[in-house]
């Protein structure tokens, strides 16, 4: 109970968090449209070097976090010619473009700063203190978690409340019914795939310019594959994507407590510690995936006339 009532505790949270909120947003927009994209790995890192590679070269944070957002966008676009063009595996399509951004990040990197040892540092995001005393837990926070938590009930409005986001979540669940309707249905899936992997890019961006205030190799560390797992999670919800993102974040952030926590006057190891996040975000997926409605056109590409 102490330890729920810490507000170190859930300011932790919501920084972990954040991330997360992005990605599991971005790949929830493109499974609504039907697409599976599991390059979000690389294009989380990518987003996280472009964005703070701008900033190093002298552009605003915004301008960052916008680079960062384009990058996603281009590699997103990528994705959607070779899945909802092409009609190539969206498995293999994916994991190419995490190989690719990944890789194209690290080659950057060396480009640029061929002879540093420690990466350049840049002025990360200030944590928007200004906000009252009540709302010390966000207040801690930068502008751009206040971002992902805006994004969950604007997406939620978006999807089930406008023509477009109606017409995009249809699409995923029966593309030749909106093709009779007048529709392009590759537009949607391409709209929806870009705007996915902006979002994740984001995601990424936000290690560098608020977690840390660096690149570094490896940053990323497994959130996409985290993302991906957590929009099953929430059946493909925006509401359920926040409090999966959470859960999880809490999960981490409790595990960092308790490797300096003896168990018994016994110092466990701390990868047992580290696993404790991902173990319990597994039994929470194999729990709600039993319930999870998929969308029906998931992973099935679409061509005018067949079924």
């Amino acid at each position: 109970m102490d330890l729920l009532a810490d507000t170190a505790f859930w300011i932790a949270v919501l920084r972990v968090a954040t991330p997360l909120i992005f990605g599991t947003l971005g790949v929830l927009l493109c499974e609504r449209a039907g697409v599976l994209n599991l390059g979000i790995e690389g294009i989380m890192v990518a987003g996280a070097f472009t964005g703070w590679w701008a900033v190093h070269a002298g552009a605003p944070l915004w301008g960052g976090v916008a680079v960062a957002a384009s990058t996603g966008a281009l590699m997103g676009l990528v994705h959607a010619g070779f899945t909802v063009g092409l009609g190539v595996s969206q498995h293999v399509a994916g994991l190419g473009l995490t190989l690719l951004g990944t890789s194209l990040a690290s080659y950057a990197y060396r480009v640029s700063f061929p002879k540093v040892d420690r990466p350049p540092t840049v002025t990360p995001f200030a944590p928007m203190a200004v906000l009252p005393s009540p709302f010390n837990i966000l207040g801690a926070q930068t502008a751009l978690t206040l971002l992902a938590l805006a994004l969950v009930p604007l997406l939620a409005w978006g999807l089930n409340r406008t023509p477009l986001g109606l017409a995009l979540t249809a699409v995923g669940e029966n593309p030749q019914a909106v093709d009779g309707q007048g529709l392009s249905v590759r537009g949607l899936r391409c709209g929806a795939v870009a705007a996915g992997s902006a979002l994740m890019a984001v995601g990424g961006a936000f290690l560098t310019l608020s977690a840390f205030n660096a690149f570094y190799f490896n940053m990323v560390n497994g959130r996409g594959w985290v993302c991906v797992a957590l929009v099953v999670f929430a059946a493909w919800r925006p509401g359920r994507a926040l409090l999966g993102a959470l859960l999880f974040a809490g999960f981490d952030a409790l595990q960092l407590r308790l490797q300096q926590t003896p168990v018994f006057g016994l110092t466990l190891p701390y990868q047992l510690y580290l696993m404790l996040p991902y173990a319990l975000s597994i039994l929470a997926l194999v729990v709600m995936a039993r319930r999870a409605a998929v969308p029906r056109a998931l992973m099935k590409p679409w061509r005018r006339g067949e079924r």
